[in-house]
């Protein structure tokens, strides 16, 4: 039923929620997983204009290749694994790299990295959720359980 998978990656805690879904169905039906960052350089518009461009570019490159080596860890070892890091606007961008001759399904958490986007469903996977012409697999991370992943310890306050 699936032969590639894409799961689009921020880098963060929540992603791999959702790479663990990705996973399982990639081992399940002998399907590979395509890993996707998009550095979105938009975002960083407002920086003042001394900021050198070339630099803060290689840095969300940088940011790309560090969450996508992460996916390349966390991947069984049956599991075939492809990366790419692209640039452009997030949803777009996984929006057109969801075309069906490309993967059969997203897998993507509802929330990323933003703020106030974690209230709701993620903004991001909400357009793509709307406009990808393959299936959308969105994986529910609950906030209280990310804390029960973090392997470091944490001071009680009380």
């Amino acid at each position: 039923m699936y032969d590639r998978i894409l799961v689009p990656t921020d880098g963060s805690r929540e992603v791999e929620r959702a790479l663990e879904y990705a996973f399982d169905l990639a081992e399940r039906h002998d399907a590979t997983v395509r890993a996707l960052y998009v550095v979105n350089a938009a975002g960083y518009g407002g920086l003042p204009m001394e900021t050198a461009l070339e630099g803060v570019s290689d840095a969300l490159r940088e940011e790309g290749r560090s969450a996508i080596r992460r996916v390349e860890e966390l991947a069984p070892d049956d599991v075939t694994v492809e990366t790419q890091v692209l640039e452009g606007t997030p949803s777009q961008v996984i929006v057109r790299e969801a075309d069906p001759s490309a993967c059969d399904l997203v897998v993507m958490g509802t929330h990323g990295r933003g703020g106030i986007d974690r209230l709701l469903l993620g903004s991001v996977t909400e357009r793509v959720v709307r406009r990808a012409s393959v299936p959308v697999l969105t994986v529910q991370v609950d906030p209280d359980e990310i804390d029960e992943w973090d392997d470091e310890p944490r001071l009680a306050v009380e």
